[in-house]
């Protein structure tokens, strides 16, 4: 590889290859890592794991020396643990991230992104208290060691974790603190009021308030809004906002160099732009009008 940088994307899994498929989509781009869903993130039916080629797919992962304890798992967009209002979606929500983790832990990854929920209007200290009381069933429950890392949240609608004091409070209320830590977005971040340019001071805070020991995964997006907008878009890189410059001294900052970044960006014309935003960063240089070239 052009240069030990942890960077990879979201890659789909479909048929007939599944988790093979995805570790091969991830080595087109000259990922070093990757993200997947164990199924649609839009609904609740899933594959049996025998039928995902999953040992086929950790074989490739070994051949071509990428790193199973990198690998993340994102959560699907139906749930909400955080749920106040409907007892029986919270229900069927705390079911299906049980089952997600012993998923995750079949692939053999150890990190699984989650977004921290709604609370729907009945405001966000509820919210988290419910957040937290299905958190604990489900490491109760689960039995694997698997880490949910809480996602930053632009404060779109309802969302509650967008700040770093609202998800370090959540891991303390936990009765299992050890196995959740955090996934930054920059997107997220930007769009819900931190300074992502000044990558120090917002590493230096995330320390402070959290440890960046829990920081397990970085979305790394462009935006398509400015900082405090909470809107939520992702934008290619260079595209957006934040800008090119900032996003590849994040992706390249040396305390990160242990926490697998992942692309998120839009496809151009139905395109994955992976490889070369991959390239890009790889070599900390910016293609103008890249994005004419996939």
């Amino acid at each position: 590889m052009a240069k030990d940088l942890l960077i990879g994307s979201h890659v789909s899994m479909n048929a007939p290859d599944y988790y093979l498929g995805s570790v091969k989509e991830a080595i087109s781009y000259n990922a070093s890592t990757l993200m997947f869903y164990t199924g649609a993130p839009q609904n609740s039916y899933r594959k049996p794991l025998k039928e995902l080629k999953i040992e086929e797919g950790r074989a490739l992962l070994k051949e071509h020396g990428m790193d199973e304890n990198y690998i993340v798992v994102h959560a699907p967009y139906i749930v909400n643990l955080a749920n106040t209002v409907r007892q029986d979606l919270l229900a069927a929500s705390i079911e299906m991230i049980t089952t997600e983790l012993q998923r995750t832990a079949a692939f053999g990854a150890r990190t699984f992104v989650l977004h921290p929920g709604n609370h729907l209007g009945a405001g966000e200290d509820l919210a988290i208290q419910t957040l937290v009381s299905s958190l604990n069933q489900v490491f109760q429950n689960d039995g694997t060691e698997v880490k949910i890392a809480l996602e930053t949240m632009a404060g779109k609608g309802s969302e509650i974790g967008t700040s770093f004091a609202s998800l370090k409070k959540i891991i303390d209320l936990c009765d299992y603190p050890e196995r959740l830590g955090v996934c930054i977005d920059t997107c997220h971040m930007n769009d819900f009021g931190y300074d992502v340019h000044d990558i120090d001071g917002l590493l230096k805070e995330f320390d402070e308030i959290i440890g960046l020991n829990r920081l397990l995964v970085v979305h790394l997006n462009d935006s398509k809004n400015v900082r405090g907008s909470n809107k939520d878009r992702h934008e290619n890189l260079g595209y957006g906002e934040i800008g090119f410059e900032t996003l590849c001294a994040i992706a390249n900052h040396p305390l990160l160099k242990d926490v697998p970044k992942i692309l998120e960006t839009p496809y151009v014309d139905k395109k994955p732009p992976y490889a070369l935003e991959i390239q890009m960063l790889r070599d900390e240089k910016y293609i103008e009008n890249w994005k004419e070239k996939i």
